[in-house]
């Protein structure tokens, strides 16, 4: 039998897969992350923590599955994307805790961006819009924070990475500063076109070019885990951020197939091949995972607050005392009884991009039930998601391709039966549920795979594809323009 272990470190925990061959998952081990909210706005992870989490549950998976590391093919990386980290070359010691990429404290340095005129240049160059959400400004904030660090950097003392180059770095023990296309991606300095840092954006944003870490095809060969950590040497072969590994877990290989994961966040991605296509309808463009050195591209929308609503209820309003409880709570009652809940705790993401918008609740009556919250709760992450699918298909649709027929779906909360067929009811399409829903995980394997040898193509991963069930939209089309204007109505009132 042939292994590969996947190492899957999420926003709120790290967890280690090992799978099989025919991606078949044998064994899972995971630990919850600590979050650290210094002020509002603020998201902080530990590094530290980030590391002995990832690597006590690969241990855990190894003894799980009953098999030595000497047995295990190869190991691939998903990571949290966006989430910056600085660290001492010399010592390995983080200057500060990681800055996650929930977080807005770095608001101002966009807008100094769009005033001084760049938005346009850092769109066409890195396909993103300029915000808060991704790694640039956050690196410049520690620059600029951190006592010393700024003149640390520019003496070549420091190295930043997102969370895969952190992981490799400390897997490797600090002989590997490596990241993939995808990652390099999310940092607002990278140009996808010619698939390296751009010198022009780094200057503009003032980030020394020794910080930044040698850039690889997602499916490669980027070193060797010390034998020590896990009894035996062995050879990291495949680095995606989370949504590109989990589009590649999806075998969404091909131009127009789109995948949504239901993770922390909601992320939905659209394949679009070699084509980089601008969005005109509030989504970004963002490398896809790349088996070579030829640029592939995706359409992108993310949603800030997805499962995490779900924590919410539990941990802020203490309406369950357990993330599984939802849904029972939330189909004892027929509906949410006109009730919205617009998640914007950290703002809006794709396609509204509101970074100042909090969030809210309206259609409060009398009547109104906590189960009628926590089904609104449960139904804001469908209304969020149908937001960026139709604007995912407009933009498909104008540049010559033709609207989006199936909606493939992994993640954490996309075992809520409820919330799949109110997904499926709202977009008045087909949503598809694999047998294995951890393809964020199982992408990371497959590009180990075909880094060393286990498989051949990309077709050999399609064919090993299956779908667990289909969810049939069974509400009228007059019935889903009606909630979805309701739904745009809830979003207006908070961004007012």
């Amino acid at each position: 039998m042939t292994y590969l272990l996947a190492l899957d470190q999420g926003t709120s925990s790290s967890r280690s897969i090992v799978f099989d061959d025919s991606g078949r998952v044998v064994s899972q081990a995971q630990q919850e992350l600590t979050q650290f909210y210094p002020q509002p706005g603020w998201v902080e992870h530990d590094p530290q923590e980030i590391w002995r989490t990832q690597l006590a549950t690969a241990r855990q998976a190894l003894v799980s599955a009953g098999i030595q590391a000497r047995e295990v093919r190869a190991l691939g990386i998903t990571n949290q994307r966006e989430t910056t980290i600085v660290w001492s070359r010399r010592t390995g010691m983080p200057i500060h805790h990681a800055i996650v990429w929930q977080d807005r404290r770095a608001e101002p340095a966009c807008a100094d961006l769009r005033e001084r005129g760049l938005a346009g240049m850092i769109q066409a160059r890195t396909g993103l819009l300029v915000d808060a959400y991704f790694s640039a400004t956050k690196l410049k904030w520690l620059l600029d924070q951190v006592p010393g660090a700024r003149q640390q950097a520019q003496n070549g003392e420091l190295a930043f990475g997102t969370v895969d180059s952190w992981l490799i770095w400390c897997l490797t023990g600090g002989a590997v500063h490596a990241t993939d296309v995808g990652n390099a991606s999310r940092t607002m300095l990278f140009n996808v076109h010619s698939n390296e840092w751009d010198t022009e954006l780094m200057q503009a944003m003032e980030i020394p070019a020794s910080l930044m870490p040698t850039v690889k095809p997602s499916s490669a060969i980027y070193g060797e885990v010390k034998a020590d950590l896990l009894g035996h040497a062995i050879t990291i072969g495949g680095v995606a951020g989370d949504q590109q590994s989990a589009l590649f877990g999806q075998a969404c290989f091909k131009a127009g197939m789109v995948k949504n994961t239901y993770g922390t966040g909601c992320f939905m991605l659209m394949h679009t091949g070699d084509r980089f296509q601008t969005s005109r309808h509030g989504l970004i463009s963002t490398s896809a995972a790349q088996t070579s050195s030829r640029p592939e591209f995706a359409m992108e929308g993310s949603v800030f607050i997805g499962g995490a609503v779900v924590q919410w209820l539990r941990d802020g309003l203490h309406a369950i005392s357990d993330s599984s409880e939802v849904q029972e709570l939330a189909q004892s009652v027929p509906d949410s009884g006109g009730v919205m809940v617009v998640p914007a705790f950290t703002g809006l993401g794709a396609p509204y991009w509101k970074p100042d918008a909090r969030g809210s609740i309206t259609g409060l009556t009398r009547g109104s039930t906590v189960a009628h919250i926590a089904r609104a709760a449960l139904e804001s992450i469908a209304f969020q998601s149908a937001a960026l699918l139709k604007a995912m298909s407009r933009d498909a649709i104008e540049a010559g391709g033709a609207p989006v027929t199936e909606l493939r779906v992994d993640g954490g909360a996309s075992v809520n039966d409820l919330l799949m067929q109110f997904q499926a009811d709202l977009l008045g399409i087909e949503v598809v549920r694999p047998f294995v829903i951890e393809t964020t995980a199982l992408g990371a394997a497959y590009l180990a795979g075909l880094a060393t040898g286990v498989y051949q193509s990309t077709d050999e991963l399609s064919d090993l594809w299956r779908a667990e069930r289909r969810f049939i939209p069974a509400l009228a089309s007059d019935r889903a323009r009606e909630l979805m204007e309701r739904w745009d109505y809830a979003v207006r009132q908070t961004i007012l």
